[in-house]
């Protein structure tokens, strides 16, 4: 048996060729898996649970059939997917994780993150997560129609885009000293995130001294690949690079 991890997927209607990825993804890999977990950026954005969109119902109804087929399915809010609610989870079989989890990784804890909070150093994007995290912000939001929704999505996407031109490349990763504070908040000695674009393994000593694991997950590029992990129940992990 194994267990599958992703992240940062950023599907929308523009890029139908990673919703292609994505179904193939599931049929080919995922189907043989005893759990998948989706941690964050899931979606370029997410405007409510409410949203109709045609290619929402084909990614909802792969995911009821993935789940069908006895692959549970867990999914933790990423800084791009925040307002996936309750009713979307229900609808595609995932359960809702918090935005730290431990889970018991065929005997090895194992703290899972979207990754967003381990870069403490952007002060101005932290601001803005807790603005938007806020329960009465996304009530508010989810209140008004649809096509405004949408239309407040573009506008933030926008802002985003042009504050992360202007960042330097280190302040948008992970500070060091937080990731060991999790690692020891936790007591686990693996760390399994996404958010940051960055594929890698990371060995490090965490501040009580012991060794620990930092594996990041890639994001989801069209036309290029996509990156997953593996876990197997013998223990082994591996950082995988699938073709699109």
């Amino acid at each position: 048996m194994t267990t599958l991890f992703i992240s940062d997927l950023h599907l929308q209607p523009t890029h139908p060729r990673l919703l292609d990825a994505c179904l193939r993804f599931f049929d080919e890999e995922a189907k043989n898996a005893e759990a998948l977990y989706l941690l964050g950026d899931l979606f370029e954005v997410w405007i409510g649970d409410d949203d109709d969109a045609a290619w929402i119902n084909d990614f909802a109804n792969a995911l009821q059939q993935l789940r069908s087929g006895g692959t549970r399915l867990y999914f933790m809010h990423g800084n791009r997917d925040f307002l996936v609610g309750e009713k979307f989870a229900a609808r595609c079989g995932m359960e809702l994780l918090n935005e730290t989890a431990v889970i018991d990784l065929y005997g090895r804890p194992t703290l899972l993150m979207h990754g967003d909070t381990l870069c403490t150093e952007d002060k101005e994007y932290l601001a803005f997560r807790a603005q938007v995290r806020n329960p009465l912000w996304q009530q508010q939001v989810l209140a008004t129609p649809v096509e405004q929704r949408r239309q407040l999505a573009a506008q933030l996407r926008a802002q985003s885009k042009m504050a992360a031109s202007n960042k330097a490349e280190d302040i948008m990763d992970v500070t060091p000293a937080e990731v060991s504070r999790v690692l020891s908040k936790f007591k686990v000695d693996l760390l399994i995130h996404g958010h940051t674009h960055r594929p890698a393994r990371h060995e490090l000593i965490v501040s009580d001294g012991k060794q620990a694991e930092r594996i990041v997950l890639g994001d989801w590029r069209d036309g290029d690949c996509m990156w997953f992990a593996r876990a197997e129940r013998e223990g082994s992990i591996e950082l995988i690079k699938y073709s699109i």
